[in-house]
């Protein structure tokens, strides 16, 4: 057991995240060189794959549904963090700032994810075939919890513009963390048969039967590998994103772009995860990636940004625009009609793809 667990710490998985957390305490709120931040950005790259490797050992020892929620409620949080962070030091441009990124993180992984997930998932077999109940239930939380904090406050009339009053928005954080854990409830206790992966008969895969699971003891260790990864993506994510903002600001993109960009960064480790496992035939561990981070991205970003209001300072601007209102409202409806047969083909992946083409592109040039 020692000599497995030496091994394992040898391997660059672990040694590239705690390299990319030295420069993350050496670079932390300098204004970086260019080089430097080339440097960084390759470690960021580098830390989003051992964060990948790390969530599948952890996945792998829990099982599912767990493992998809281990890695999607540990991004979350420090997603969470990263917004705040930036938002203290952003002054008027971050007002929004939350708004975009969770609405970026929404339309990305209920559409990019999603359909990424199915299409890689129907040329392997054809049809990806996965579990309706599950996945609708967690989908109808989504745009529940999307409609109420994202849709809602630019029709509410006690504050002007696109935001909410004080009690109004404790009403939005509480309700959006109640709904998410009472999702948690039903996907790891009740009815946490809804979230196994399926084979194309129907029949549930309650264990990987290839590969027997790895010990307690190098799940705990690559679930502190996973942490100190997750910690120097945001962190570097944070640090480049200077050069994010100006690059975006000299080529004359719209403020929003940076949203998109930390969300897409952000979600790098989930994307690949995803994809990994609807190409070992594992599509509804993928969609519990998808929807399950889009569930976690909202529900605990609104009430921790509602806790952060007291001490922070200025505006906190939710409510959508109406074109992100479309854009949103067409998500909700073609995801609905893909998940309620629990079957799909390259077709839909191709159609929530060109949903995510046109958020993107719309978000560059609105």
């Amino acid at each position: 057991m020692a000599a497995r667990v030496g091994s394992y710490l040898a391997q660059w998985t672990v040694f590239v995240p705690i390299i990319a957390i030295v420069a993350l305490v050496f670079t932390w709120g300098r204004d970086l060189p260019s080089v430097v931040v080339v440097v960084a950005a390759c470690l960021l790259g580098g830390a989003v794959l051992a964060a990948v490797h790390h969530a599948e050992v952890v996945a792998h020892r829990v099982g599912e549904p767990f493992g998809s929620l281990v890695l999607a409620v540990a991004v979350t949080i420090i997603e969470v963090a990263l917004i705040v962070t930036l938002m203290i030091s952003g002054g008027e441009k971050a007002q929004s700032l939350a708004r975009d990124t969770v609405f970026a993180a929404v339309m990305i992984t209920c559409n990019g994810l999603l359909g990424i997930s199915l299409l890689v998932g129907a040329l392997r077999r054809h049809v990806a075939v996965f579990n309706a109940e599950g996945t609708g239930g967690a989908f109808a939380t989504v745009a529940t919890i999307a409609t109420l904090s994202l849709v809602v406050p630019s029709f509410t009339t006690s504050r002007p513009g696109p935001q909410f009053s004080p009690a109004q928005l404790a009403f939005a954080a509480v309700s959006s963390l109640a709904l998410y854990l009472l999702f948690v409830t039903v996907q790891t206790r009740r009815h946490r048969d809804y979230f196994l992966p399926i084979t194309s008969s129907g029949k549930v895969i309650d264990v990987e039967e290839h590969l027997d699971p790895p010990s307690g003891r190098l799940a705990l260790a690559s679930l502190g590998v996973l942490m100190v990864a997750l910690i120097a993506v945001v962190g570097l994510a944070k640090g480049v994103s200077p050069s994010i903002e100006s690059g975006v600001e000299s080529i004359g993109l719209p403020p929003g772009v940076v949203g998109v960009v930390i969300a897409l960064l952000v979600l790098l480790p989930e994307t690949i995860a995803a994809v990994r496992a609807a190409a070992r035939d594992r599509v509804q561990t993928s969609l519990n990636l998808a929807v399950g981070s889009a569930l976690a991205s909202i529900g605990l970003t609104i009430p921790a940004i509602a806790i952060a209001m007291i001490w922070l300072e200025g505006p906190l601007l939710l409510g959508l625009g109406g074109t992100q209102m479309v854009l949103l409202g067409l998500t909700v409806v073609v995801g609905t009609l893909t998940i309620v047969p629990g079957r799909a083909n390259v077709l839909q992946g191709g159609v929530h793809l060109a949903l995510l083409a046109a958020f993107l592109f719309l978000a560059a040039s609105p």
